[in-house]
This record gives structure tokens, C-alpha cells and sequence, in this order.
């Protein structure tokens, strides 16, 4: 041990204590910025900046699977788009897949809209629009008959048109209920929305976990400074110039695991070296679900939007054929006594036309208060209600899942951006200090 205790007294004597105690103090600044800006690279831009090469496009297929996940290289451009906003279209199904579906099944969500409170409200709005809808059916259906009609005629087809309206209703929203796990794909309804919208789904992460990603930043100095200390020794020994860019590439990647590390792992506590560890997201899953169940509530699966992708949506045409087949009957209803006298006016294929176009019409009217944007900020709260006692309930690691898979195998860019700066680093101390003891 003798000559061990003379090298270590040789070392000492000869260290360049102001360069050795500089390279903690390097890797602890550029293990903040490691961290800082792996964040902006995760959320920034919201949109593609970059340019078009002209090849690109082509010469991308044939490139490693890892290099064809850059945003931007499979459309044939050079540049960057933020990886979530990138990937906004696959969070949307891993949220679906992970999280949404086991929240509760379409027919749970319609059912805590409460129909009869749907029923009710699109009474209140359709039925004013009983003549309209009459009038103009008829009017391109049979216009002399209709202008020959006394009003007194006309005033009792409204009516008996009108007082059909909530049995109409309630046999509508009834019929959606029963078939709502057929007609409503909340999968297609996210994904097509997240993929519409990136910024919504930057929001979703910024006030998921806002804290935690402060957090980390501020970590990447802590973790940088003490993974420098070692650095600084094996520098001051080896006296070798590459060696100090080399160990920068360890740090800054190790820097940006560790923070990841923080955030999601271990999604329960568990004790390491007598030390209880919790991953920090997974220390406020309570007041993270209500973050989340409020912006789900209110920008993704709302009443409005369900209108429309029932109308709208790829299953909008069994929708719509579902409604029209509630509705046929109360156009015969309507017809009251004179029925039969007007099938023979009329001729028989004639009354059926203008039986079909009042349902068709009735259709898309039917379902209009479901987009009403005051009507639906009510029932959204009981969304919120719904998907922030589930979202509490769920699994630790379902919950970590939910946000973390959407990033995770694009995470290497993170790790190799850290890489990149700490070599950086490393090159940028090398410069200004030298190699200790060269």
C-alpha cells in the first residue's frame, strides 16, 4: 500500500485544483441545459419547421428504422417538429389503449350525460322548428297541394307533428343508447382529434406534469455535478485529451435517463439501499387526474364532439339511417285521420317520399342541440366527474403508461441530444482548461 499512498500524495501535490473543481461545475451546468432543452425539443415546435430536400422522401425508406422516426424525414424534409406534438396521433391511441377504454365504456359515458336530460333539451330546440321542417319538406315534395291547403289544415299537421316530437325523441335517444358501443369509436373520435389538434396534446403534458418537468431540469444540474466529480478524477489521471469529450457523452446521456428515471420510475414506492423511491409523477396521481379528466372533459370527449362524430364520423351514415327509421313512424302519426285520404291524393309512392325526406330532414335537426356549446359545458362536468374517479383508480403503472408510452421510443433522441452536448461540453471545457496536468 505504500506505493498507493505516495501516488495518491504525488497526485495531490501536482493536481490543478481550479481546472479539477471547474469539471463538476461544467457537467452540472450542461446537465441543466441537457435538460432544459431536451424539453423544448419534447413540445416545440407545435408544427414542422424545416425544408423540403428533394429525395429525401425516397432516400428515407432505405434508412434505419430509428433515423426514419427524425420528424420530418418520412414527409421528405430536414428539421424538427417537438417529438409529442409529432407523435400526437400515436398518443392518442396509446391513451385510448392504456387509459380511456379502461375509464369506462361508451354506453357508461352516454349514460352519464343523462339522456332524459338530452331528450329534454333537444325538445326544447326541435320543436320550434316543427314548421320549418314541414314546410319545407312539403314544399319540394308537393307545392300546390301545400299552398292549396288551408291554414287551418296546415296549423293541425304542425301540431300533431309537434306533439309527437318527445316520444320521437325519447325513442331517439334511446335507440343511441342501445346501440352507442356501435355508432361511437372513442379511439377514432381521439386519435382524430389529438392528430387535428398537437398543441391540445403539448397541453395535456404541460399541465399533467408541469411540476415534475421543472423538477427534472433542475435535477440535471444535481445529477451532471456529481457524475462530474468522477469524471474530473479518471480526467486528472489519464492526462488524455479525447478522454474528457468521451466521458461528456456518458454523462450527458446518463443525465437525461436519470431524469426520465425521476419522473415515472419506480411507479410504486420501493426501498433502494434503505432509501424509499417513488417515481414524482406517480406521487400526485390524485391531483394529476383531475388536471387530465378536466381537458379530456372539455376538449375531447364532449357531447358536442360526440354529435358530430355521430353525424359525421365514419359510422355517421348507420346513424343517420337508425334515426330516420325512429322518426318514420311519427310522420304517419302526423297524418292524424286524413291519413289514408291523403295516400290517395297524393298516390301512395308519393306520401312515402315526403314521409322519407321529413325523417331525413329530421335527422341532422335531431341531433343539432347535441352540438350546442353551453348545453355540452354542462354535461361535461359530469365527463370530468367520471373520468377523474377512474383515472385515480387506475394502476400505477397503466397511469404512467398513459403519458410515458406516446414518448418512449422516441426517448433515444432525448438520450442522444444529451450525448451530443456533453461531448460538447467536454470539448468546450478542453478549450478553455486543457488536459490537467498535460
Amino acid at each position: 500500500m505504500e506505493w498507493f499512498t505516495e501516488w495518491l500524495t504525488h497526485w495531490y501535490e501536482e493536481l490543478d485544483w481550479f481546472a479539477f473543481l471547474s469539471i463538476p461545475v461544467f457537467t452540472g451546468v450542461i446537465g441543466w441545459a441537457i435538460n432544459w432543452s431536451g424539453l423544448v425539443m419534447l413540445f416545440a415546435p407545435v408544427q414542422f419547421k424545416g425544408i423540403t430536400v428533394p429525395g429525401m422522401r425516397e432516400l428515407a425508406t432505405i434508412l434505419p428504422r430509428k433515423a426514419q422516426e427524425v420528424p420530418g424525414v418520412l414527409q421528405g424534409g430536414i428539421g424538427w417538429q417537438g417529438i409529442v406534438p409529432a407523435r400526437a396521433a400515436k398518443m392518442g391511441s396509446i391513451a385510448v389503449d392504456k387509459a380511456i377504454a379502461k375509464l369506462g365504456t361508451p354506453a357508461e359515458f352516454y349514460q352519464q350525460l343523462e339522456p332524459d336530460q338530452i331528450a329534454e333539451h333537444i325538445v326544447r330546440v326541435f320543436r320550434p322548428e316543427i314548421p320549418e321542417l314541414v314546410d319545407q319538406v312539403m314544399q319540394a315534395e308537393h307545392p300546390r297541394l301545400w299552398r292549396d291547403l288551408p291554414p287551418a289544415v296546415k296549423q293541425g299537421v304542425y301540431t300533431r307533428v309537434q306533439a309527437q316530437v318527445p316520444n320521437v325523441v325519447g325513442r331517439v335517444t334511446t335507440e343511441i343508447g342501445v346501440h352507442i358501443d356501435q355508432l361511437l369509436d372513442p379511439k377514432i373520435m381521439v386519435i382524430d382529434h389529438f392528430r387535428k389538434n398537437p398543441a391540445l396534446v403539448v397541453r395535456i403534458f404541460r399541465d399533467f406534469g408541469q411540476k415534475e418537468l421543472d423538477l427534472m431540469v433542475r435535477f440535471g444540474f444535481i445529477f451532471g455535478f456529481l457524475l462530474g466529480i468522477p469524471v474530473a478524477v479518471i480526467d486528472s489521471i489519464a492526462h488524455t485529451w479525447w478522454l474528457l469529450p468521451l466521458l461528456g457523452v456518458v454523462v450527458g446521456w446518463i443525465t437525461n435517463a436519470l431524469g426520465m428515471w425521476l419522473i415515472f420510475e419506480p411507479p410504486e414506492p420501493k426501498k433502494i439501499f434503505g432509501i424509499t423511491w417513488h417515481g414524482l409523477f406517480l406521487q400526485r396521481q390524485s391531483e394529476a387526474a383531475e388536471v387530465y379528466a378536466q381537458i379530456i372533459a372539455d376538449d375531447v370527449i364532449t357531447l358536442e364532439r360526440i354529435g358530430d362524430f355521430l353525424l359525421d364520423g365514419p359510422r355517421g351514415d348507420r346513424t343517420r339511417q337508425m334515426l330516420a327509421a325512429a322518426l318514420r313512424p311519427a310522420i304517419d302519426q302526423a297524418a292524424g285521420p286524413a291519413r289514408a285520404a291523403i295516400k290517395v291524393v297524393m298516390g301512395g309512392e308519393r306520401f312515402d317520399n315526403i314521409r322519407e325526406s321529413v325523417a331525413q330532414e329530421a335527422v341532422g335537426r335531431t341531433l343539432t342541440p347535441f352540438k350546442d356549446a353551453e348545453f355540452s359545458a354542462r354535461q361535461a362536468e359530469k365527463i370530468r366527474v367520471l373520468i377523474a374517479t377512474r383515472t385515480k383508480e387506475l394502476p400505477p403503472r397503466d397511469f404512467v403508461d398513459m403519458m410515458r408510452s406516446a414518448i418512449k421510443e422516441d426517448e433515444w433522441m432525448l438520450y442522444a441530444h444529451g450525448a451530443i452536448m456533453g461531448a460538447a461540453g467536454g470539448f468546450l471545457h478542453l478549450a478553455i482548461f486543457g488536459t490537467q496536468g498535460g
